[in-house]
């Protein structure tokens, strides 16, 4: 079935698109996404759902926001990722709705993976960080979602990748070929 946008699938997809690719900027250059960024984010997601679908559209983009944020707030509470980009992930969501949930998570691993690899490379932690991934694997299956007593973000010497550039390319990704598909 052929599903045509609306000028309001128009205006989701762009402005998720712009949203991300800010929080990619100011994670990039300051190390952290800002609550007011997220935060408007996820009120004016909501609200143009509202205003363009009703309440349906609305508890679309607050399950999806909600899964979206949820799945990474368990990184968060292992200490692999920091507050921002689950206030980031749950804006994303809010704005993609359920339908393109799925795709903008599995891009957003895909490209988190991408450069992460990266990020090793450039930073010559590659062996310490494959010996660190299989040390918290090993860990959590033990311990569930307690966070590792040293291989985490608050450790000094932690590899910090600005994750919100991942939530960026698989938003922009996804967004961007729903939109030249039409």
């Amino acid at each position: 079935m052929l599903r045509l946008f609306t000028t309001m699938d128009v205006y989701l997809a762009v402005g998720v698109m712009i949203c991300a690719g800010v929080a990619a900027a100011t994670d990039v250059q300051w190390g952290r996404i800002p609550n007011w960024l997220s935060y408007s984010a996820i009120v004016a997601g909501l609200g143009l759902r509202v205003v363009s679908g009703g309440w349906r559209s609305c508890l679309d983009g607050l399950v999806a926001g909600l899964i979206g944020g949820g799945v990474f707030l368990i990184f968060f509470l292992v200490r692999g990722m920091g507050a921002g980009d689950v206030k980031l992930m749950t804006a994303v969501g809010v704005w993609s709705g359920m339908r393109q949930l799925p795709a903008v998570m599995i891009a957003t691993a895909l490209a988190g993976g991408i450069l992460a690899l990266g990020f090793m490379v450039i930073h010559k932690q590659t062996a310490a960080t494959l010996r660190n991934v299989g040390s918290l694997f090993r860990f959590h299956i033990l311990s569930g979602l307690t966070p590792h007593p040293e291989i985490n973000l608050q450790n000094p010497q932690a590899l910090r990748v600005p994750y919100a550039l991942a939530i960026a390319a698989g938003t922009i990704y996804v967004h961007g070929i729903s939109l030249m598909r039409g």
